[in-house]
């Protein structure tokens, strides 16, 4: 998914921003990681059913965890950055501030980070889905 917003900020912005490298390792730690996952997903809800099942069950499983994740990352590294600002651990204040925190920073995620996808994500999904049906054979 590296790829994908590589070539989203490219077309969009030309490429010009400060954080380009962190945001090529998030959206590649995010891929990377949902890749198991996804498919031990998919092996589970299709099974040894016929190829367009599988394909399906692959696309949509490597499609949902890999934006679940790299969410999910986002969020993580945006609470690491606000976190000196929150109140004292484990009391009522810091547990509203984490809340809010992460649902700003997967509600910024929704709003900014998943357009990144659009230029070759899906594609690169199905790619991907159309190899692992031809290796589950």
């Amino acid at each position: 998914m590296a790829l994908s917003l590589f070539g989203g900020l490219e077309l969009s912005i030309g490429g010009l921003t400060a954080n380009r490298n962190a945001l090529l390792l998030l959206y590649f730690a995010g891929g990377t990681v949902a890749f198991t996952p996804a498919v031990w997903m998919a092996f589970l809800l299709a099974g040894r059913r016929p190829g367009e099942t599988r394909f399906a069950a692959i696309f949509l499983c490597l499609g949902v965890l890999t934006v679940a994740v790299t969410a999910g990352l986002y969020a993580v590294t945006y609470w690491i950055f606000f976190a000196s600002w929150h109140g004292e651990f484990l009391t009522t204040l810091w547990l509203y501030q984490l809340a809010l925190t992460l649902a700003s920073a997967l509600y910024q995620f929704a709003v900014i980070g998943l357009r990144n996808y659009l230029p070759l994500g899906p594609v690169l999904v199905a790619a991907a889905s159309f190899w692992l049906v031809k290796s589950m054979r």
